[in-house]
């Protein structure tokens, strides 16, 4: 029974809890950073739909793709060292995106960026499992949760304010103070080892994760682009043959990166599932929306920064009361709670937003989807950490990372593939039906269709016709970010439907928890008799 898991939390919790968030605050600033500036990205150079569908990946992409083998090295060689590295490395990424010339000196920089995070955020959450226990350690996740996903909320607001009077490069320059002292604190304040493994590391299937899913990504993403179809393929190709492959390794390896039996349990594989579903949800919305807010109702980049606002009130008010309910009424109920929620949200935006859409309507949705986050992200990260052995911590705070950054990356790069076939395929239609359509060369629609921003430069180039193609462009975006969201619906209902059927009901969850845990207590106290 849950009651019989003992409490425990380290010394000077408040402050080594408090260094943690701040670590995770870094990561998840950067991870929202980007997406208010991707229109004025877009007009700096002139990018397509598909290459702004990148550069607001490319962070997730980082760092999705290396948290199981990084986590998996912190758990041998040291959860601090990689701590301070991720934090070091963050400040170099940072400002390198911020001075970026180009596209694809964006891109890289922003992977890295990712990469960084990669070694620090896992880090955070394998920390508060090997120190905190029980109830505690809900608690401590539950904090954890909330403040990080409200600060990556909040990181809009930032971005946008600075877009008032900045170049859109200083939006990437947000974290670097945060960055410094979250790692002056790092050095000072966490344990140097907490519950560390001797086992060897399974480089070979870190190393093939990491391809597995950055084939993965670049796939979806290249997937609705006219001509790119081979490539898409290919990496399509390749994202199968290595998703096989570290399947196969992880089963002969004899220390395992990804424990199968571990992943097996319901407990875990279900929780995992539901919070890749439930946080790529907020950042797909986050990512279409931003968008929205600026190219169709003409929201200055501050506004629409802030109008995110509610998303990050509802997950600061509701992820600490996760805890109490996850107590009461199990993890079931509390996840379910917040698909419902997110599900709602998406219903508002999909049906009310429009060119005339109210502020309250915008709010609105934003804090619905708050809310199922703020329900959702508490008992998703806590069955995933009450599942596993604290020595493979950062087995399940990799995979934790995973809900929210492969979730996010997977959504963002479906709803974008979808918001970019859709606005094409719209504006086509309305040029071809057009009484002008023979006055339109092939080279001014391949402009128009390329994305809103390549189609604001053109309205910007003929005057003239600018109101037409403004319009034009407004409708072929609203068609896409239709569909975008109709798919979000259904991905978040199948999600709900697989913790329905799934996830052990509360009594069950409790004997298993209990379960793990004393398994893991055991398997601790022989590790230290062998030592």
């Amino acid at each position: 029974m849950a009651s019989d898991i003992k409490s425990a939390s380290p010394d000077r919790a408040t402050f080594v809890l408090g260094t943690l968030i701040l670590v995770a605050a870094v990561a998840n600033l950067n991870l929202s950073v980007a997406n208010v500036a991707l229109p004025d990205i877009g007009r700096a150079f002139d990018a397509s739909q598909t290459q702004l569908n990148l550069i607001a990946v490319g962070y997730s992409l980082g760092l999705a793709g290396t948290v199981l083998y990084l986590g998996a090295l912190g758990d041998r060689y040291g959860r601090k060292m990689l701590l301070v590295t991720g934090m070091a490395l963050s400040i170099p990424a940072s400002i390198v995106a911020g001075f970026a010339g180009n596209f694809e000196v964006l891109f890289l920089a922003r992977i890295v960026g990712g990469i960084s995070a990669g070694l620090a955020f896992p880090t955070t959450l394998a920390i508060i499992t090997a120190l905190w226990a029980g109830p505690a350690r809900t608690k401590a996740i539950a904090m954890w949760s909330a403040i990080g996903g409200a600060i990556s909320a909040l990181g809009p607001i930032v971005s946008g304010a600075l877009l008032e009077k900045f170049h859109w490069g200083s939006v990437f320059f947000v974290t670097l103070p945060l960055a410094l002292v979250a790692l002056i604190c790092s050095l000072v304040l966490v344990p140097a080892h907490v519950n560390e493994t001797t086992e060897r590391v399974d480089h070979l299937g870190g190393i093939v994760s990491i391809v597995f899913i950055g084939a993965l990504v670049l796939s979806i993403n290249f997937a609705p682009v006219k001509g790119s179809g081979t490539l898409a393929l290919v990496l399509g190709a390749i994202a199968v043959v290595a998703g096989i492959g570290f399947f196969l390794q992880q089963r002969r390896a004899v220390n395992p990166l990804f424990d199968l039996h571990v992943a097996a349990r319901p407990t875990f594989w279900v929780a995992a599932v539901g919070g890749l579903v439930v946080f790529g949800s907020l950042m797909g919305a986050m990512f279409i929306g931003q968008q929205f807010l600026q190219n169709v109702l003409g929201y200055s980049t501050l506004a629409a920064g802030a109008a995110i606002i509610p998303a990050a009130l509802a997950m600061v008010i509701v992820a600490p009361r996760s805890a109490t309910m996850i107590e009461r009424y199990g993890a079931r109920v509390t996840l379910l709670s917040g698909y419902l929620f997110v599900v709602l949200g998406l219903f508002v935006a999909l049906f009310l937003w429009n060119e005339s859409t109210q502020y309250w309507q915008v709010a609105l949705a934003y804090a619905l989807v708050g809310i199922g986050v703020g329900l959702a992200g508490t008992p998703a990260s806590r069955s995933l950490t009450g599942s596993v052995p604290v020595h493979r911590a950062g087995m399940a705070s990799g995979t934790s990372d995973l809900q929210r950054d492969l979730g996010g990356a997977i959504m963002q790069s479906i709803l974008g593939g979808i918001l970019t076939a859709g606005y094409a395929k719209s504006l086509g239609t309305a040029i071809s039906s057009s009484p002008n359509a023979s006055e339109v060369t092939p080279e001014t629609q391949a402009a128009l269709t390329k994305s809103f921003s390549s189609a604001e430069v053109l309205a910007e180039r003929y005057p003239q016709y600018a109101d037409q193609i403004m319009t034009a462009a407004k409708n072929a975006f609203l068609d896409g970010d239709t569909n975008a969201y109709i798919a979000a619906i259904i991905i978040v209902c199948a999600g709900a439907a697989v913790v329905t059927f799934f996830y052990p009901h509360r009594e069950r969850e409790r004997v298993l928890l209990a379960q793990y845990a004393a398994e893991s207590d055991l398997a601790a106290e022989k590790s230290a008799e062998k030592s």
